[in-house]
């Protein structure tokens, strides 16, 4: 295994990372402690076609490359892109998961240095570090770039949005009027990580009641079936954004909430990122992996606590809408305090 090189000796970047967004932001502490450990360097980003918008949104990325695919990677493209010839990257990061193919696909980009998680004895890369199963997700690719003496620049998601994008969000939101702002965000990449949509318009009818909200329903055009569910079961009007919005425009609306109740999905990294209030419930994924850094800005709710015998997407399924109800009050009450960097590090220390 060889030893981490030296920062004047990289100029060419390349990190790769094909999920989805939620999984992309969890990245964001660790590019932005690269581009301070090697500010004059290029830092490419291999991804899916979709993260070429927040390429262009990230200071600490400069150029983006879209992933080709590679045999035995699930999200390569449904038809598979020309391989390109990939420029002569110093340094080559596999922040794609555990490793186990992944790290073929880095290792073919030739980097003179390579570094990812693996099984001890993987040597297609020059360092690795053991994969952990239950480690924070923002922490494992501080952690893995600590291979590179790397240290990290705060260990807040980043996703920035632009004016007209904030304009935009504040017209479809609609005008202040003195009520608080909760959006409710009812989908997720599977259905076994979806509470049900009749659950949540009963959170809704009964927040509307008790602190009088406005509600707002995001999600992609995809999820357009399920936010019509929940407005047909909720007796509250709604505001439905499912497909209204551009992937910055999304952004501009979660940061303009009050609070965001929502599946453990893609829009917790968001709320993560825009420091929006949030409720989030889990299901069958662990929240010791996925969960926000910020206890105290972030409420979570683990079915499994309440159904032990059951799995965690039937915990989900019978997760009482009361207790959804408390944690949302409870944060609408009381205005969360952000942690400081020095207590969220011993927070997820």
């Amino acid at each position: 295994m060889n030893s981490s090189p030296h920062r004047t000796e990289i100029s060419r970047i390349a990190i790769f990372q094909a999920l989805q967004l939620g999984d992309l932001l969890c990245t964001t502490p660790a590019m932005r402690a690269l581009r301070q450990h090697y500010p004059q360097a290029e830092i490419t980003l291999i991804g899916s076609v979709w993260a070429g918008d927040m390429v262009a949104r990230l200071p600490s990325l400069d150029r983006f490359i879209p992933f080709p695919g590679y045999p035995g990677i699930a999200e390569s493209p449904a038809v598979p892109a020309a391989v390109p010839a990939w420029p002569p990257f110093d340094l080559a990061i596999q922040m794609h998961g555990a490793g186990n193919v992944s790290n073929g696909f880095v290792a073919s980009l030739g980097a003179a240095q390579s570094l990812g998680h693996g099984d001890p004895g993987d040597d297609r890369l020059t360092l690795i570090r053991p994969w952990q199963e239950l480690e924070r997700e923002p922490l494992r690719w501080l952690h893995l770039l600590e291979l590179l003496h790397v240290t990290a620049a705060g260990y807040h998601l980043e996703f920035p949005v632009t004016q007209d994008e904030q304009n935009r969000a504040e017209h479809l939101i609609g005008g202040a009027d003195g009520r608080p702002v909760v959006g409710v965000h009812v989908g997720a990449s599977v259905p076994e990580r979806r509470w049900p949509p009749d659950a949540f318009a009963t959170v809704i009818d009964a927040l509307a009641v008790l602190i009088n909200c406005r509600f707002v329903l995001t999600g992609s055009a995809a999820e357009r079936g399920l936010t019509a569910q929940v407005a047909a079961a909720a007796r509250t009007p709604l505001i439905d954004l499912a497909g209204e919005t551009t992937l910055g425009e999304f952004g501009a609306v979660i940061a303009g909430l009050d609070l965001l109740l929502t599946n453990d999905t893609g829009a917790s990294h968001v709320a993560a990122a825009m420091q929006t209030p949030s409720v989030v419930l889990f299901g069958p994924a662990d929240p010791r992996r996925w969960a926000p850094l910020d206890s105290g800005r972030h409420h979570v709710i683990n079915a499994r606590d309440y159904a032990k015998d059951e799995d965690g997407a039937s915990a989900l399924q019978a997760l009482p809408p009361r207790t959804v109800l408390e944690a949302c009050l409870q944060a609408l009450r009381n205005q969360p305090q952000a942690m400081s960097a020095t207590t969220m590090q011993e927070q997820v220390a």
